[in-house]
């Protein structure tokens, strides 16, 4: 029974955070319907922003394409590759811009060997691994507590798969500021974002970095509640 609870109490704390990322993500379609509809006066799209972008750092290896879907922008660091979503790509707004610089800032990390890419990189595969894991791990681990014999092992390697998860969602935040304040010093040394225009970039990316910030004390508070229950298991055993 103590095992159930505990379940329910950890869905329910991951249905809070779920839904404080739900209105940060909300909070960025906004910033994303609003700098969407507002053009740039240099006329320029998405691509042709991390053209010019590409072109100043002297990068000639990074191909831009066009993806799908919507915010699903990315750096593909192994094929390097800029993948703008049809509105970012095509788009000649103050949101495209600003995502599209956003997107190359991460190209220039990698030209530039940004130790904190380099790290995020290296700790993809082990992520992806973890996050296969840990559903099955976590019911063992909840099922554990409610054992009689001691099988506190499985809620220690829980613990060591959201940690995983934790430590990749916090290192990933230097990476994606680091790419924001890139893409915005370029944006304003070039004069593609003046003004205005600037200051709506800015709003824009601050409003996806919160997103990621989001992400990072969710699984924070994942790791430190399933802790909790490991002291606590471990104080009835004694």
């Amino acid at each position: 029974m103590g095992g159930s609870m505990d379940m329910y109490i950890f869905m329910a704390i991951g249905g809070v955070m779920s839904m404080i990322g739900a209105m940060m993500g909300q909070r960025l379609k906004a910033k994303a319907d609003k700098y969407g509809k507002i053009p740039l006066r240099s006329g320029l799209s998405g691509k042709e922003v991390a053209q010019q972008m590409l072109d100043y750092y002297g990068i000639g290896d990074v191909s831009i394409v066009q993806g799908q879907g919507f915010l699903t922008d990315h750096y593909n660091p192994m094929k390097k590759v800029v993948s703008l979503s049809p509105q970012i790509y095509g788009g000649r707004s103050i949101f495209s811009a600003a995502v599209a610089a956003h997107e190359v800032g991460h190209a220039v990390q990698h030209d530039t060997g940004y130790a904190f890419l380099q790290m995020r990189s290296a700790l993809v595969p082990i992520v992806q691994l973890s996050s296969k894991l840990q559903q099955f791990v976590l019911m063992g681990a909840f099922m554990a507590l409610g054992a009689s014999s001691d099988l506190s092992w499985v809620m220690l390697i829980a613990i060591a798969l959201f940690s995983i998860t934790a430590l990749f969602s916090f290192m990933t935040l230097p990476v994606e500021f680091d790419a924001t304040r890139r893409g915005l010093a370029w944006l304003d040394a070039s004069g593609i974002s003046e003004g205005e225009e600037y200051e709506g970039a800015k709003e824009s990316l601050k409003a996806a970095a919160m997103t990621y910030v989001v992400a990072a004390l969710s699984a924070l508070v994942m790791v430190v509640y399933l802790i909790m229950k490991y002291a606590a298991s471990g104080r009835r055993r004694a």
